[in-house]
């Protein structure tokens, strides 16, 4: 049996089940030196949720073909990870069930997502990301501006993407910069968000 196989062979019989909560942090690139370990792309420009968790979840890319050695099999649906660190723009990591380079290869594309439930509690006034997803958005006027559908990195700070109800399209996006001077609270408990914004911004 090769070391792509025995990557495919979980250590217990009995598989955890796919967390109802799992939440997509990175993709595994390719191998990292010999003896197993892999790099993954982070992202999150601080990638702690991989880090506080040691069972991560795997999925097949999204994209029709991916290089990966000829003759591998499906990925495993989870890694119990050993090991993990950042190593300049990437984290390493190993996984008790890889020992050599050609395992590690045989991951190459997997998405990686690990339970919520897992991640480290922010600091006051910081959110997650997936936290903000579809939270509603009014002003002060208790006017509703949409919802969130996704956030943008300008590495300042991040913008709010926030769509209108209704509407379709880039080009209906309202853009709030999430920082104080406009976001006066952040309820995840009611699923919404105020600022100071007016509906012709």
């Amino acid at each position: 049996m090769g070391a792509a196989a025995a990557v495919m062979q979980p250590t217990s019989a009995a598989e955890p089940a796919w967390p109802d909560d799992a939440v997509e942090v990175g993709r595994i690139i390719g191998a990292w030196g010999v003896k197993g370990w892999f790099k993954v792309q982070a992202f999150a420009t601080e990638p702690q949720a991989l880090f506080s968790s040691r069972r991560w979840f795997l999925r097949p890319p999204e994209e029709p073909r991916v290089a990966r050695p000829v003759g591998n099999a499906a990925y495993p649906q989870y890694l119990k990870i050993a090991e993990s660190r950042e190593h300049g723009e990437w984290v390493v990591a190993r996984t008790v069930d890889v020992v050599d380079r050609s395992g590690a290869e045989a991951l190459r594309g997997a998405r990686v997502f690990v339970p919520r439930a897992s991640f480290p509690t922010p600091g006051a006034d910081e959110f997650y990301w997936v936290d903000l997803m579809g939270l509603a958005v009014v002003n002060r006027l208790d006017e509703p501006l949409g919802s969130v559908v996704g956030l943008i990195d300008t590495g300042a700070h991040s913008v709010l993407r926030v769509l209108p109800e209704g509407a379709q399209g880039e080009a209906a996006e309202r853009l709030i910069p999430f920082v104080a001077q406009y976001i006066d609270e952040v309820s995840l408990e009611q699923r919404r968000i105020r600022v100071d914004w007016g509906l012709d911004f």
